[in-house]
């Protein structure tokens, strides 16, 4: 089973409205089973993005890490969105 986690600045706010698009959209395309979802705060995780197969980030995150993360403000302002959900499918089919 996949891990993805969602993170924001607080982990309560914009990360909860992620989430809930994220399940919607895991259940809509097969992947409900498949993966578990987690939700918490930027700088709780930042240094233990390796345990997560998948993070998606509402907000700024360290140069350092990029690479790992989903940037997900396109779920917050629907501007992107197709690009991320692209981007989440080839996350979590590697």
């Amino acid at each position: 089973m996949k891990k993805l986690l969602v993170m924001c600045g607080s982990g309560i706010a914009t990360s909860t409205v992620v989430v809930g698009k994220v399940k919607q959209w895991l259940k809509d395309n097969g992947y409900e089973d498949k993966v578990q979802v987690f939700q918490s705060k930027v700088s709780e995780e930042v240094n233990r993005l390796d345990e997560y197969d998948v993070v998606i980030s509402t907000t700024v995150v360290p140069d350092s890490v990029k690479d790992k993360v989903i940037m997900g403000l396109p779920l917050l302002t629907g501007m992107g969105i197709d690009s991320l959900w692209n981007e989440l499918k080839q996350a979590l089919e590697a």
